[in-house]
């Protein structure tokens, strides 16, 4: 089960991505729908960071380099954004991956694009361990 707070983060993010969705419907480019998921969760009180850059480590620690997430909230959750007829294993993968070399636990996949909203929720569990602050640095 997940945290609480992780739960109602996960949950106010998502009812604000679905608003946005009825408001804007599909159609326009992912940046779009980034800007405004951002702008609406900063209303709601939520720390969010666009186009934050974050370091990447392989397994032993090593810095490898350094990707750019659309969202990071509250300083816990990763969220991309999507403006795709469909989400695809790319876009899962994608987010994963972050996950993984950044070691953050939580992330949610957003879909604009379609006409029917879409909204998966990723955990990465295998071997976390909550990052140090000496060696991942957000």
């Amino acid at each position: 089960m997940l945290p609480k707070h992780i739960r109602d983060l996960c949950e106010r993010v998502r009812t604000t991505a679905y608003a946005i969705h009825c408001y804007h419907r599909h159609g326009h480019r992912e940046r779009i729908y980034e800007n405004a998921l951002a702008h609406r969760l900063r209303k709601l009180g939520c720390q969010v960071e666009q186009q934050k850059v974050v370091k990447v480590f392989d397994e032993d620690g090593t810095l490898i380099g350094e990707e750019q997430i659309d969202l990071f909230v509250d300083g816990v959750l990763i969220v991309e954004t999507k403006a795709a007829r469909s989400l695809v294993e790319d876009h899962v993968s994608q987010l994963l991956g972050y996950l993984k070399s950044c070691r953050i636990e939580h992330g949610l996949l957003i879909n604009f694009g379609s006409y029917r909203f879409q909204c998966r929720k990723y955990i990465w569990s295998e071997g976390f361990q909550a990052p140090n602050s000496e060696t991942v640095v957000l």
